[in-house]
């Protein structure tokens, strides 16, 4: 008698943990990512392309004659690269133009706050984006730096 009295709920019990573990088990397995697939046929002698040449592709911004790498480190040390083609003069206008940068201008010139939709602030974080070309510490301004087909500009945030 007291077998018939646990069987019931113990059954029902052990059913539920069973439908829970089958819904887990195929939410698991569920690939969440899309599937990368192209239109375009693949030969088996076809090189394969690497992520890094892709997402290089994908950052190259604007049109014009003039082409130069630009590079934003964040504050997170987060690296990312642009190609940037312009008719602009300066570095600075092509910049403002792509709204790849922001900030406020003052007697000195530009000063940014905001690079690729980062914004800090020195008198809030203590942080300011500083200005490279090729390697080296900027001793212009980016909105009075003449742009150099081929040369590296980069934002850097730090202290």
């Amino acid at each position: 008698m007291k077998k018939t009295l646990f069987s019931k709920p113990l059954s029902f019990i052990v059913c539920i943990v069973l439908t829970a573990a089958i819904a887990l088990f195929t939410t698991g397995c569920n690939d969440s990512k899309k599937d990368q697939t192209t239109d375009t046929p693949v030969q088996s002698d076809t090189v394969a392309v690497s992520q890094t040449e892709l997402q290089k592709d994908d950052n190259v911004l604007g049109e014009g004659q003039t082409a130069f790498s630009f590079k934003v480190i964040d504050t997170d040390g987060k690296e990312t690269a642009f190609q940037i083609h312009t008719d602009q003069k300066t570095v600075g206008a092509a910049l403002l133009e792509l709204g790849l940068i922001a900030g406020d201008e003052s007697a000195y010139g530009l000063y940014v706050k905001t690079v690729n939709g980062v914004t800090v602030d020195y008198e809030t974080d203590g942080l300011y984006w500083a200005f490279y070309i090729n390697g080296e510490y900027a001793m212009k301004g980016v909105d009075s730096t003449d742009i150099t087909e081929g040369a590296e500009y980069t934002f850097k945030a730090q202290k």
